[in-house]
């Protein structure tokens, strides 16, 4: 028997509705902050991913050549791909552009419970506004976003410059070096490490700065930056807002992509690998042949928000169940065609079984069964039997509608 390829999943019919429902409650959320859906490629140029995170994602990424020898790759992930399509087709559309996507993303390693070959994303990119109020206006959807999806979460905010301030004057190296022990929270293995470089001194304020809680906090560490206005109005629009965040000045990835505002946010509920979204603001179309136009946004790996969501109750929707005699299967197919013109789901037997078989079968997949026999065709009425409480009633074919809808919305 053939399986499903490793890394991948199969989404059963309940379960795709619960995804479905979560999808459109962020594209709903997305669209009220004037965000619109874009569309790219699954595949795309391999050379447009190495350009932004060179060479070495290569063994992380399905890459191959196709028949006419072109290195390309499934999407690892999504701003890139909409980067390319901004200096494509959006360079001279109004700015600033606002843009929303859902898409699957692909990424060649060792599965892993929580991480997949295949995952989804939902995410925003606002290009074109270099200002304050477009740094906060992003971090204010994320919020929104995740409480329309009905997500429990910390929100973490900060900016890079003061951490890029501290770092000043080391090679790149050693920086990278210096974020990655910050990212994986080993301040012990830090500590260490500076002191074996004499920067005792620097792991000092690094830690000062991960305990900075206010824009006022940072600046008694750093001094005056240049950033310092934009930072303290980012920060001042989200206080306003009333918004629950946490200042994090510690956070550390995304040195050499972002370029000011950073944000993560956690789902207390998943344990170790908690981050469910990313962001912040940065500079990337020049890379692929346009203007050095400013951006921001966030991408939400959406499988660690169903999984935090758990068993999310769907929203109820009535389904009906046409059973009849054989010589009411015409009348049927009518019923049939004005419940789902009603917007009600609506099935009818397809097995030619037995009017008990198939109000055994209704039972276990509808609420209620739509009965048709000689007495209902010979009154021009149907049965309406609720599945739940076993009460039944003949009554005319609007009323039975206007019963099952009512169920609807109970």
């Amino acid at each position: 028997m053939l399986q499903k390829p490793r890394g991948t999943r199969d989404f059963l019919p309940e379960e795709m509705e619960r995804r479905r429902l979560i999808e459109t409650r962020m594209r709903t959320a997305a669209r009220r902050w004037g965000y619109r859906e874009v569309c790219t490629p699954i595949f795309e140029h391999l050379e447009l991913f190495t350009m932004k995170s060179g060479e070495g994602i290569i063994n992380e990424m399905y890459a191959f050549e196709d028949k006419g020898g072109r290195e390309l790759t499934l999407r690892p992930e999504i701003t890139a791909a909409v980067m390319r399509m901004y200096v494509n087709e959006g360079k001279v559309l109004p700015k600033p552009l606002r843009w929303c996507y859902f898409a699957d993303c692909f990424r060649y390693e060792r599965p892993q419970k929580g991480r997949y070959r295949q995952f989804w994303q939902f995410g925003v990119e606002l290009i074109g506004a270099d200002t304050a109020s477009a740094d906060a206006e992003v971090i204010l959807l994320a919020d929104a976003v995740l409480r329309t999806a009905g997500v429990a979460f910390d929100l973490h905010v900060g900016h890079l410059a003061p951490m890029k301030h501290l770092l000043h004057g080391l090679p790149a190296e050693e920086q990278r070096e210096i974020m990655a022990y910050l990212d994986k929270h080993d301040l012990a293995g830090l500590e260490e490490r500076l002191g074996e470089k004499g920067l005792g001194d620097l792991f000092t304020s690094l830690v000062g700065l991960m305990d900075c809680r206010t824009p006022g906090e940072v600046f008694a560490i750093t001094g005056d930056l240049p950033e310092r206005e934009r930072i303290e109005e980012t920060f001042a629009i989200l206080d306003a807002q009333g918004i629950a965040y946490t200042a994090d000045f510690g956070i550390a990835r995304g040195l050499d992509y972002y370029t000011g505002m950073v944000f993560e946010v956690f789902a207390p509920n998943l344990g170790a690998e908690n981050q469910i979204l990313g962001g912040g603001a940065y500079r990337l179309a020049h890379l692929f042949g346009g203007d050095d136009v400013a951006s921001c946004g966030f991408a939400i790996g959406f499988d660690r928000v169903m999984v935090s969501l758990g068993e999310l109750l769907l929203e109820g929707e009535p389904i009906a169940g046409v059973v009849c005699t054989p010589e009411a299967r015409a009348r049927a197919l009518e019923v049939a065609r004005a419940f789902r013109e009603a917007g009600i789901r609506t099935e009818v037997d397809l097995m030619e079984r037995g009017l008990g078989a198939q109000l055994s079968h209704a039972a276990k997949t509808a609420d209620y069964a739509v009965v048709l026999g000689k007495r209902e065709i010979e009154s021009g009425r149907v049965t309406l039997k609720n599945l739940h409480s076993g009460e039944q009633q003949e009554m005319t074919l609007a009323d039975a509608i206007a019963e099952v809808t009512r169920f609807g919305t109970c």
